[in-house]
């Protein structure tokens, strides 16, 4: 057993590297334009795939990651946030196109949104504080009891379990390890091939920061999962992981840390808040962000100029802070965190994240003409 001492030199550890990995991600996806509702719009209205495959990319890196590392023994799914065995089916494809839809409505998810604020953007500050409070309030206001009573209870069993990887060894009685690496292995191969069949000519850039966002999410499931693991806490004698807010293993994510924000800047002062991993992701991001745009020189204030833009990214934000929190996640937390441990709940998130995305710029390309 670990004393307290230790206790709090580990806690450290885990919040000194989210912070620094946090950090490089906010360069990462400033210079890289990384953004799901770009990469489908794109996709949609000018047939260009270029995002969309670095968004696979960084997809299929986190998945091989994360199904090495389970199969070596550093991590498993089962103790991750997303290890229910109930997939509430209903909730997660509501919430999905909900989101989908916001980002749009907001000029990009929650990851773009605190990128743009980084560099100055103070409409993207509207689109947080309206999806904050949203989100906190289905997280634990009056929706909340609506979405647990109503929603969530409109749930299916997940057979063998919630994970790929368990139907495989369900079905082979090969060892979950195993099931869950070539599970991984099997999707990240079908979604390189997807990206390279063509020869890509000049999206090497691309690809190359989609790489790097895969890594990325693997270094933040090593911090949680292995740095921040304890198996003893020396005062419940029970394991745990440290400073997230689940209590269990959780990589990038970031619609319920921007409301766990709002809710700080509020209430930090009763005595029962704690700085947690996603929180202080949100603040490396945001720095990171900063400091790359000062240093490319594209920082600027920049503001609504009409009420109808303003309208909308406040519809925008609340879409994707109830969407968000119904989904259990973002175009990050289940897109790409999600994704990479192969949950069932995960896709039907993301499917959902992708129809509202399309449906809602379907609807704006109606509105212009």
């Amino acid at each position: 057993m670990i004393t307290p001492e230790q206790l709090q030199l580990q806690t450290q550890g885990v919040m000194g590297g989210t912070l620094l990995l946090a950090f490089a991600a906010g360069v990462l996806f400033h210079r890289s334009h990384f953004c799901t509702m770009g990469a489908i719009s794109d996709w949609v209205i000018m047939g260009d795939t270029t995002r969309a495959k670095q968004w696979v990319m960084a997809v299929a890196v986190a998945v091989l990651g994360f199904g090495t590392m389970s199969w070596l023994g550093w991590i498993s799914p089962l103790n991750t946030i997303y290890a229910g065995r109930q997939l509430t089916w209903f909730s997660f494809l509501v919430g999905g196109v909900m989101f989908g839809a916001g980002m749009v409505l907001g000029s990009g998810c929650t990851s773009k949104s605190l990128i743009r604020l980084g560099a100055g953007n103070l409409k993207s500050l509207v689109v947080l504080m309206a999806m904050g409070i949203s989100a906190l309030a289905t997280l634990r206001g009056l929706p909340a009891v609506w979405r647990v009573n109503y929603l969530d209870q409109l749930t299916v069993g997940t057979g063998s379990g919630p994970f790929l990887g368990q139907w495989l060894a369900s079905a082979t009685a090969w060892s979950l390890p195993l099931s869950l690496l070539i599970s991984a292995a099997l999707v990240a191969g079908l979604l390189l091939l997807w990206i390279f069949k063509d020869r890509p000519a000049n999206a090497w850039h691309f690809l190359g920061s989609g790489l790097g966002i895969g890594v990325l999410v693997l270094a933040f499931w090593w911090v949680s999962g292995v740095l921040g693991f304890v198996p003893e806490h020396p005062e419940t004698l029970e394991a745990v992981f440290l400073t997230t807010a689940s209590g269990r293993m959780e990589s990038v994510s970031f619609t319920a840390p921007v409301a766990y924000w709002w809710d700080a800047l509020m209430y930090f002062s009763d005595g029962s808040k704690r700085m947690t991993l996603g929180m202080i992701l949100v603040m490396g991001l945001l720095a990171g962000a900063f400091c790359s745009s000062k240093l490319q020189g594209t920082f600027r204030w920049e503001g609504f100029k009409t009420t109808s833009d303003l309208v909308m990214h406040l519809a925008g934000g609340a879409l994707m802070g109830v969407g968000g929190v119904l989904a259990m996640g973002c175009t990050v937390g289940q897109g790409l965190s999600g994704l990479s441990t192969l949950s069932m709940g995960s896709f039907v998130a993301v499917f959902g994240i992708v129809l509202g995305g399309v449906l809602a710029l379907q609807w704006q390309l109606r509105r212009t003409e």
